[in-house]
């Protein structure tokens, strides 16, 4: 779905058991995120239209998909930081969140670096309950994700964060101005 779908707006349900039909909408985030064209790293069940709290992300080989479902943030380390790219050369620069439901717009979000998440998983027909900490950007796509589900969208940090946002066109970066993608909505 892209912005401004109210359904990108919406907090989503709580997923309470295994059922065919909660199966059939991890596959269908699976095809879309594994596919060829998506270049993401995750995906939120509201940007497939499906009002779920659930969301994919992608193994650090891009081959596989992690499900998490019902997933809560349960402790943040350290402060909300811009996080920036390092190269080999030494060379940094802001590393520039993402979305699908954005395509072509890019800007910096603060988030945070290392978080403790708790989540649901199938085993056999129940869902079992998962802890991990996260790092890095395993935990920066985790808080996008998680973000999805209860209606709040990249643009809102940045936005609120005074962050910058840009567009791609070809090679071209361009700035763009956060409050005018935000006004689409009303």
């Amino acid at each position: 779905m892209l912005y401004p779908s109210k359904i990108l707006r919406e907090e989503t349900e709580v997923i309470k058991q295994v059922d065919e039909k909660l199966l059939k909408d991890i596959e269908d985030l699976k095809e879309v995120l594994l596919s060829e064209k998506s270049h993401a790293a995750g995906l939120a069940a509201p940007q497939i239209g499906l009002n779920r709290r659930l969301f994919g992300q992608l193994s650090s080989n891009k081959k596989e998909m992690k499900v998490f479902i019902n997933p809560r943030i349960l402790a943040t380390y350290g402060t909300k930081t811009r996080p920036m790219m390092t190269f080999d050369d030494g060379t940094h620069e802001p590393f520039l969140e993402g979305c699908l439901s954005f395509p072509d717009l890019f800007g910096t979000v603060k988030r945070f670096l290392k978080i403790e998440v708790i989540w649901d998983e199938i085993e056999g027909n129940k869902l079992k309950e998962k802890k991990k900490t996260l790092e890095g950007i395993e935990a920066i796509v985790f808080q996008h994700e998680s973000d999805h589900l209860d209606g709040v969208l990249f643009v809102d940090h940045i936005l609120e964060e005074g962050g910058e946002l840009f567009k791609f066109i070809g090679d071209k970066k361009i700035k763009w101005a956060v409050e005018k993608v935000v006004e689409q909505e009303k």
